[in-house]
């Protein structure tokens, strides 16, 4: 699927995108990767870092903007959808703007990509987008809707969601920002006691990524599954290997953040499927004779949510899985 294939990558520098496109030139051999960003410094960065790769075309522009998405559409064959506003407090203090990346830019890859015959459409979604109660949630549960509406537009492109949790030290996120509060000797802040997050490696969330958008054949949803703990329990192992004199210190839940997070709904968890031990398929409700077809063989998932409390790393876990993703 992705050997000669022309691959655009929407907000290709985020640490998603970076890993993606690192990943696709290692161990595929796409014709074109086209790496679609706002963000002029990242392209930079990210063109010293890949070095003289003939393969890579980095275009400045933004999903809000139908016509640079339409242009960078030209010639696709694949659609990795990631950009989008992610950072719960800020989505919360406008969320007119996160509707405006993250429903109207895809609705705008959408169109674009059906207006070009994009082969096929992979919208990178999130575990917040499951019974949401934040505006990032809400925005992004909007364009899986949309996404996967898609198909009945169009017989010549296949729309499909991979939804999936939290990625170790992906920017913003809580593992760097531990450790610098801990190289300056600070106390580490914890929303909540109880609260637990599902979180993976960058490499193995990649890995999941393009094996699930290579396996599907639109319609359905792809849900990478995660381990999870609690976020005291990180920040107690992350002290502990650090040797730093600091403490924890609890602040309160903030606005629009769960206690615990939801991979598939009760709803969802009546069309899932396991597709083998690491990712699950959720079918429409009512599926095509293709998907009925294709997923037949596929074992029934347990009738209920999926949740990130239903099974906790232990420290020793969470030691490992940090390990296993460089920190």
């Amino acid at each position: 699927m992705y050997n000669g294939s022309t691959i655009l990558v929407t907000g290709g520098t985020g640490s998603w995108g970076r890993h993606l496109v690192r990943t696709l030139l290692e161990r595929h051999d796409p014709r074109e990767i086209r790496v679609f960003s706002r963000g002029e410094h990242r392209q930079v960065e990210m063109e010293r870092e890949l070095g003289a790769d003939g393969r890579v075309r980095f275009i400045i522009g933004d999903v809000r903007d139908y016509g640079a998405v339409l242009d960078a559409c030209r010639g696709v064959d694949i659609v990795f959808h990631l950009a989008a506003l992610k950072h719960v407090p800020i989505c919360e203090r406008q969320p007119d703007e996160a509707f405006r990346t993250n429903v109207l830019g895809t609705e705008n890859v959408i169109r674009a990509a059906i207006a070009r015959r994009v082969k096929k459409v992979v919208d990178v979604s999130t575990d917040k987008a499951v019974d949401p109660v934040n505006v990032y949630g809400m925005t992004k549960a909007i364009a899986e809707k949309l996404t996967l509406r898609a198909n009945a537009l169009t017989d010549e492109t296949r729309f499909v969601c991979i939804r999936g949790g939290n990625v170790l030290g992906t920017n913003g996120s809580v593992v760097p920002f531990f450790l610098e509060r801990i190289r300056r000797g600070e106390d580490l802040p914890i929303t909540h006691r109880e609260m637990t997050r599902y979180f993976m490696t960058l490499s193995g969330a990649i890995g999941l990524l393009l094996r699930a958008a290579e396996a599907a054949i639109g319609g359905e949803t792809f849900v990478i599954r995660m381990p999870a703990f609690r976020i005291l329990d990180l920040a107690e192992v992350l002290i502990e290997r650090s040797g730093a004199k600091v403490g924890i210190r609890e602040i309160g839940i903030r606005e629009g953040e769960k206690l615990h997070e939801t991979l598939v709904s009760a709803r969802e968890a009546l069309h899932a499927r396991h597709y083998d031990d690491d990712v699950l398929v959720i079918l429409p409700p009512n599926p095509g004779p293709e998907l009925q077809h294709r997923y037949a063989s596929c074992r029934p998932a347990k009738p209920k949510p999926y949740r990130s409390d239903d099974e906790l790393l232990d420290k020793a876990g969470i030691a490992r899985l940090l390990d296993a993703g460089g920190f």
